[in-house]
């Protein structure tokens, strides 16, 4: 059934406010641990790198964005019903319904179906002039309902057939018609055997009052603010001991631990090796045997007597192939 398009928030006010404090719930869940778990799971390295990303805490901002949107439908969709509630509660007899406008005489009629165990859906498909104003369900049934606020004249034949088209069309179960007035002769012949059920002012004026809430009746544990704070608190402690439960913060990050050290294998002390200095190059036109050796640097750590003879033999050993090799350049 078509409906007129709302955004986010005005589709979770029109909920019943407990299902928009768990749908945010779910969503902060979903989007702030789900998305990293699952994606860790795939097995694709490059997603596996954005779970790692998300479950770092990388889309924390959109979860919080979606959990404060879903609580603000909450809160609206609290309002909408304590508004609602006392506008049934106010009403005295047929002047005060005449005194209300056509959108609140529309929210009137929804309540009382609510108070009488309907599930109701404002659809704001109907306007003041016509069309389907409430979606009823209960029972798995479909109900369709327009309210006329028509205060001089009754509610014509054409009415009918129109809502009548639109239960066929639909495939609902039935239709109400919600009048302040009453109903031409023709409207109630062209009802009679038919799932329309024409309802007047005098009768909508009975079932308002025996419908009211009495003064001194005190107000359901759902309807009251505590309820809905309440709620918002638990959710946050929800969320607090998920966090816990879960590990490290989002931001922290967890050091590298060292290797494990082989069984029956003590750990090894850094290789010592000596620091030479750069052997110095005879530049040409210069005698070889002017070439003066560097003195060689030794690192902090002093190398062993069997070290240091090795290394002496292998120096002397260099030096003297590079006399060898080496051509005296005669002077010009």
């Amino acid at each position: 059934m078509a409906r007129r398009r709302e955004g986010g928030l005005e589709w979770v006010a029109s909920m019943p406010w407990p299902a928009g404090i768990v749908l945010g719930l779910v969503a902060y869940l979903a989007v702030r641990y789900g998305i990293g778990a699952y994606l860790g799971t795939t097995g694709n390295p490059y997603l596996t790198g954005l779970g790692a990303v998300a479950s770092g805490g990388a889309y924390a901002p959109l979860g919080w964005a979606l959990l404060a949107i879903c609580w603000a439908g909450a809160v609206l969709s609290f309002a909408g019903r304590a508004r609602r509630r006392r506008l049934l509660d106010s009403q005295t007899g047929p002047d005060s319904l005449r005194a209300m406008g056509w959108r609140q005489f529309e929210q009137l009629a929804g309540e009382a179906f609510r108070r009488q165990g309907y599930r109701v859906e404002e659809t704001g498909l109907g306007g003041a002039d016509g069309g389907i104003d409430l979606v009823l369900r209960r029972d798995g049934q479909t109900t369709l309902v327009q309210c006329k606020q028509w205060k001089n004249r009754q509610v014509g034949v054409n009415v009918v057939r129109e809502m009548y088209g639109l239960l066929v069309h639909h495939g609902a179960a039935a239709v109400k018609i919600v009048a302040l007035g009453d109903y031409t002769v023709d409207a109630r012949r062209f009802a009679q055997g038919k799932p329309i059920e024409l309802v007047h002012g005098g009768e909508l004026v009975a079932t308002v009052r025996s419908l009211r809430s009495p003064r001194t009746h005190p107000p359901r544990l759902v309807d009251t603010p505590l309820t809905l704070i309440g709620s918002m608190v638990t959710g946050l402690l929800l969320i607090s001991a998920f966090s816990v439960s879960s590990g490290r913060p989002p931001d922290a990050v967890s050091p590298k631990p060292p290797l494990p050290l082989q069984a029956g294998y003590p750990a090894q002390p850094p290789v010592r090796r000596p620091v030479y200095a750069p052997t110095y190059v005879p530049i040409p036109h210069v005698r070889a045997q002017a070439v003066h050796r560097q003195p060689v640097v030794y690192a902090s750590t002093p190398m062993s007597d069997a070290e240091l003879r090795e290394w002496k033999k292998k120096n002397a050993e260099a030096m003297k192939i590079l006399e060898k090799t080496t051509k005296e350049v005669p002077l010009r």
